[in-house]
């Protein structure tokens, strides 16, 4: 999220400040990924749950999963797996992080430098801001979609045991080279395209919510630019972004979940459109939003964990890096 920086100057350092705002931002993130991943794996969870599209795979008499709502899965996934395993495919969502942070942040300096451009009074307009964000955080989300496919498989795991099936990928580099040999390295960016809707739906949603119910509370309530207004703002802002993005994140959830074949096709939905076609047939409408509780609060959760990290993140980083530039002028 394009977030106001936190209240307070920040120490100089000798790092490019471009460099400084990837590793404090990827830093936060990933304290702030590790802290709701349980959010996570749970939504995952909850949007295969009762899946239509497997009904004509599962054989006659197979252990079909038991239907349960936000609370009971996670509780389940404690009893039946172990409490570890709520955080089964953080790794590969750390490094979704790290590439989706790092893709957005260069193409957002090159819209905003080269395409869009600001102001001749060097200002940059709410528009451009909002438009930057969306195609950068799309194309952010576009390279990193390998690593949300890698994330959702190690996310099934535990519950192919316990329906007694096979291991399908035993780690991070497993699950890479599994892929790759399946379905080469197109196979990587399998269900890319709802995962890239998803990205820019949320995007869309954050950016127009978040500042339009900042700017109401200002106007006509007696709360002030605070922490408090901004936490209600993303609270709103969280909710419509969910709303908009769960159908597209259940579709992505789906098609990268999918048992494949020996080349890397689908074995269960042909495109996203056909995957979107049988969930709402088979299941209804509503189940386009299976997880979208657990979406919603990681979103509010995430943006309040990192008010609070990136400042005490900052002050340790830029602390450290003026003690190793003192240690080296010496």
């Amino acid at each position: 999220r394009q977030r106001a920086a936190p209240m307070g100057p920040e120490p100089e350092s000798s790092l490019d400040p471009r460099v400084s705002k990837f590793l404090l931002s990827a830093f936060a993130a990933t304290v702030a990924e590790l802290v709701t991943f349980p959010l996570d794996l749970t939504k995952t969870r909850l949007q295969v749950q009762g899946e239509a599209g497997l009904g004509k795979h599962v054989k006659t008499g197979a252990t079909r999963a038991v239907h349960r709502g936000m609370l009971s899965t996670a509780v389940g996934i404690v009893r039946e797996e172990g409490p570890l395993k709520l955080w089964q495919g953080a790794t590969p969502a750390i490094y979704r992080h790290i590439v989706y942070s790092g893709g957005r942040m260069v193409a957002y300096e090159q819209l905003r430098e080269s395409v869009l451009r600001r102001s001749e009074d060097g200002s940059f307009s709410v528009w451009k801001a909002a438009v930057g964000g969306m195609v950068s955080g799309t194309f952010g989300q576009f390279l990193a979609s390998p690593t949300d496919l890698v994330k959702v498989q190690m996310q099934m795991e535990g519950r192919r045991r316990l329906e007694g099936k096979p291991p399908r990928v035993r780690g991070v580099y497993h699950a890479f080279v599994k892929i790759i040999s399946e379905g080469g390295i197109r196979g990587l960016w399998a269900g890319w395209v709802p995962n890239v809707q998803r990205a820019a739906l949320v995007n869309l949603g954050d950016l127009a919510t978040y500042d339009s119910v900042k700017h109401l509370l200002l106007r006509h309530t007696s709360i002030g630019d605070n922490w408090i207004c901004h936490g209600m703002a993303s609270t709103c802002s969280g909710l419509v972004a969910a709303t908009m993005g769960t159908p597209a994140d259940v579709v992505k959830t789906r098609i990268m979940n999918q048992p494949r074949d020996s080349n890397g096709r689908g074995l269960l939905y042909k495109s996203s459109i056909d995957c979107l076609g049988q969930s709402v047939k088979g299941e209804g409408f509503l189940s386009l939003y299976k997880g979208f509780l657990p979406t919603w609060l990681r979103m509010v959760h995430i943006y309040h964990l990192d008010v609070i990290l990136y400042p005490i993140t900052s002050f340790f980083f830029f602390y450290k890096c003026l003690q190793i530039n003192s240690l080296m002028s010496e």
